[in-house]
């Protein structure tokens, strides 16, 4: 946390951190004022807003069809398959992208010019950035990120679930009012938690997907933070750049919790 004075500092290689000169706010208002700011603010939003829109849900989902199943083979199989591609490298990752979508031997442009339709160019055209970009990081993390949710289910009395069956509850019905209710807890921590990163988004895999013609919509603040810290060797200005960032997630987490607490009485503190 000390280092993070070099922000109000004119920090420079072959300083120190205590003889750096100190320069008040420069840098957060040349970030502000920066021709940039609004474009990464909005690119930033709506990417993290977009992987909790569709990555939140789907975990809790996929572990409420793996709940449901009751061969105890086909389900640790199933489990063991979606959890392997959280181990997969950013960089293959992005490789598999490119395997699938190139426009040259791109599996989904063979069979795409195989029906007749024209070749999409997906990674040279921004309105594509955003879904690919969301999309791998749902199939990457899915499986994983359902490993709390179906932990949570272990612990649900198998009573209740008796009780709803002689009472005549379909399975449906027990899922909503049993093992949702169950998990409910677990459910709105973790949103408070993502609603308190909405403004972080890792580099590397922007990095390696976007392009010139993409940076309109892939631009983030992690990205630019990046070209101006470790590029540009600006490390004063990144500094500040990514306290700022850290004091509007930790904003909106306070908010997110204290919205929490009044609606569902759940929170983190």
């Amino acid at each position: 946390m000390y280092g993070t004075i070099i922000a109000v500092k004119d920090f420079r290689l072959g300083d120190t951190i205590g003889s750096a000169p100190w320069i008040g706010f420069r840098w957060f208002r040349e970030f502000f004022n920066s021709m940039y700011f609004w474009r990464l603010i909005k690119n930033t939003l709506i990417i993290n807003f977009y992987q909790l829109i569709f990555g939140f849900p789907i975990p809790i989902i996929f572990a409420l069809v793996v709940n449901e199943i009751r061969i105890k083979k086909f389900k640790r199989t199933l489990q063991t398959i979606s959890y392997m591609p959280y181990f997969i490298s950013v960089v293959v990752v992005v490789g598999i992208l490119n395997n699938f979508f190139s426009v040259n031997h791109g599996i989904i442009n063979t069979v795409l010019e195989s029906w007749g339709y024209e070749k999409i160019h997906f990674f040279l055209e921004s309105k594509y950035f955003r879904g690919l970009y969301v999309g791998s990081g749902v199939w990457q993390g899915f499986g994983y990120g359902s490993i709390i949710y179906i932990a949570a289910m272990s612990g649900v009395d198998m009573n209740l679930y008796e009780a709803a069956i002689i009472d005549g509850a379909s399975r449906l019905q027990q899922i909503r009012h049993i093992t949702l209710q169950a998990i409910k807890p677990t459910i709105v921590i973790l949103l408070i938690l993502n609603i308190g990163a909405l403004m972080s988004e890792g580099f590397a895999k922007i990095i390696l997907m976007y392009n010139p013609a993409t940076y309109e919509v892939a631009d983030v603040i992690s990205t630019y933070v990046y070209r101006r810290g470790l590029v540009d060797m600006q490390y004063s200005f990144s500094t500040a750049v990514g306290l700022f960032n850290s004091v509007v997630n930790f904003a909106m987490l306070i908010m997110a919790n204290a919205l929490s607490k009044r609606v569902s009485e759940i929170s983190l503190w």
